[in-house]
Parts: structure tokens; sequence; C-alpha cells
């Protein structure tokens, strides 16, 4: 059973994660060749201070 866990910035939609679930499992039954079934997604969402990308937090990027 494969379990993935996906981190992405808070502030996306619930249908735009909805859409990512389905392309990402079509992806693992595809590529896995087991059934959409076993597939799970874990999303953790994290707040803009609490990423950072080239020593700068992504809330203080312009």
């Amino acid at each position: 059973m494969p379990i993935l866990q996906i981190e992405i910035i808070k502030g996306r939609t619930l249908e735009q994660k909805r859409a990512m679930v389905k392309k990402v499992t079509e992806a693992i039954t595809e590529t896995l060749n087991c059934p959409p079934e076993a597939v799970r997604i874990i999303i953790r969402e994290m707040d803009k201070e609490n990423f950072a990308r080239a020593g700068v937090l992504v809330i203080d990027e312009k």
C-alpha cells in the first residue's frame, strides 16, 4: 500500500487539493501497478512563516 506525504504552503482551495490527489493517485496506480483503493495520501499544510527559501522566510519574500 503506497502512502504519500505531500507538503504544501497553505492557501490552496479544496478543489485544487481534490484535483491534486486525483492526479497523484492516477500516477501512482499507473507506475506501481496497484489499485486506487490502496493509495493513501497525507496532505500537510504549512504557514508561510514556517517555510524558508535561500535563507528567507517565504512570508518575507517580495
